[in-house]
């Protein structure tokens, strides 16, 4: 029986390249563009199938460690660890600690498949006979790469050149080209030894430990020391926040790949995108007879080859061409398709702007580990919120110093803690919350519990939290 592969998920990157709709809070591993599927959720489908994949180890940070949990669980999935990165190094130092607990976990010959949560993949039958192909050239000591045939003379990704073929397949790899000029990139192109750099990977983790001792020895060293030091914390396993800040923060091409002489490149032809702009996002989404890629509540009329999504309003677009309208809770972004590219210095301006800040890091919707909230309304002294509680979750016992709030039940059953009281709400029914008193939520029903908040007090910051008691482990 060959050996099974152990998927190492990357879940930590907080672009906002795909703005409205992926924020500094909330990027685009967790957020449903097209289909009812996050792309993290998408990935962890892709290495779900238990005869050729191991349960994954996912590695994130602090803030999305819930929406990691939660969004495997919506899909029934058993992941292996959640490695908690308490700094951002880049990807060597995190690849290299992953390395370390796949050792630990499933042995030094295991072998690592790494792979991001945020690209767009076919994965179909040319898909799992690259990954075969990808796991045997690992396990004759090569560390793999998978080159993406290009469709097109990309100047946003960086190539590959290969070399001579290797007996499984692969080809060694020649050399690693930054992102080029669209001459340089045509050239490449045109002669056929050149793929994409897709960012994806398979080695066994003692190869890669024992390259990385060799060429990016201070990485190598901070990562196993920061996870000799971890520490559990529920689901999660935490690395060691001063050993891990010790590593140079530098990628693992840079660190590794373009300095090993066992670099070896997997030509891929299956279809690929890292969804790095809307442009892109269109490119892969399906069109209809004239061109359009919608997505949500939307009207479009004499609209051609253009990407119209909506995750609130309903969006009417009428009489345009090759433009991108995308609608968030809170923002729309209109712009030509071919300047999608620039949609990062356009969220760098809104971040430089006090008014316009927010915009660029959080949602009205927020997750949290028992359910979330969305702000409906703010004001003076006050504000509204639409809470919903997942079945069977409870909020913290906690108190406020500077808010009270009333409780609306709209949907399924409360449990509500005020004081020394517990009481049980059904809909329509309504509870007041004085300020500094202890009180707790919970939903004890089968079905998704939703609320109508109103907090009225001096001051309605959510740092206002005092948890006395929290099964989530927040202070």
């Amino acid at each position: 029986m060959a050996a099974k592969i152990v998927p190492v998920i990357m879940a930590g990157g907080k672009g906002t390249r795909l703005w409205p709709l992926s924020r500094a809070s909330a990027p685009k591993q967790f957020i449903q563009f097209i289909g009812d599927r996050t792309l993290f959720q998408n990935t962890l489908e892709r290495v779900a199938d238990p005869e050729l994949y191991e349960a994954p180890i996912v590695l994130t940070n602090e803030e999305f460690r819930f929406l990691v949990a939660e969004q495997a669980r919506e899909l029934d999935l058993k992941l292996a660890a959640v490695l908690l990165e308490p700094i951002a190094r880049n990807t060597a130092a995190a690849v290299a600690a992953a390395a370390v607990l796949v050792t630990e976990l499933f042995g030094k010959d295991a072998i690592m498949h790494v792979l991001g949560s945020d690209y767009e993949i076919d994965a179909n039958t040319t898909y799992y006979d690259c990954v075969r192909l990808a796991r045997d050239t690992a396990l004759q000591g090569k560390l793999v790469t998978f080159g993406i045939k290009p469709t097109e003379p990309a100047t946003g990704y960086g190539y590959i050149e290969s070399g001579k073929a290797l007996a499984t397949g692969a080809h060694a790899v020649k050399r690693f080209v930054e992102k080029p000029a669209l001459d340089k990139a045509k050239e490449m192109v045109a002669s056929g030894h050149f793929y994409w750099n897709s960012g994806m990977f398979m080695f066994s983790a003692a190869q890669l430990l024992a390259e990385m001792k060799e060429f990016a020895p201070d990485v190598e060293k901070a990562a196993s020391k920061a996870v000799s030091k971890s520490t559990r914390d529920l689901d999660f396993t935490r690395l060691d926040a001063d050993n891990f800040s010790k590593s140079p923060d530098i990628s693992i091409d840079y660190a590794l790949m373009e300095k090993t002489a066992n670099a070896a490149v997997v030509p891929s032809p299956f279809t690929w995108s890292d969804l790095g702009s809307w442009d892109a996002v269109w490119k892969v989404g399906s069109r209809d007879e004239s061109g359009n890629v919608s997505a949500g509540a939307t009207t479009l009329v004499n609209t051609k080859n253009s990407l119209v999504m909506s995750h609130s309003l309903h969006v009417a677009v009428q009489g345009l061409e090759d433009v991108a309208v995308i609608a968030s809770e809170d923002a729309v972004y209109v712009g030509h398709l071919k300047d999608s590219q620039e949609v990062g210095k356009l969220v760098k301006l809104l971040a430089s702007e006090k008014k316009t800040a927010k915009l660029t890091e959080t949602h009205p919707t927020s997750y949290r580990p028992w359910g979330g909230y969305t702000s409906v309304l703010n004001g003076e002294r006050f504000q509204v919120k639409r809470i919903f509680v997942l079945p069977g979750k409870k909020l913290s016992l906690q108190k406020h110093h500077h808010r009270s709030e009333h409780w609306i039940v709209v949907k399924g059953t409360a449990e509500v803690t005020v004081g020394e009281n517990v009481q049980m709400l059904r809909e329509n029914e309504s509870v007041y919350i004085p300020l500094g008193e202890v009180h707790r939520l919970s939903n004890p029903g089968k079905i998704l519990l939703e609320l109508i908040e109103v907090q009225t007090g001096s001051y309605l910051g959510e740092d206002d939290i005092i948890r006395l008691v929290d099964e989530f482990g927040r202070s």
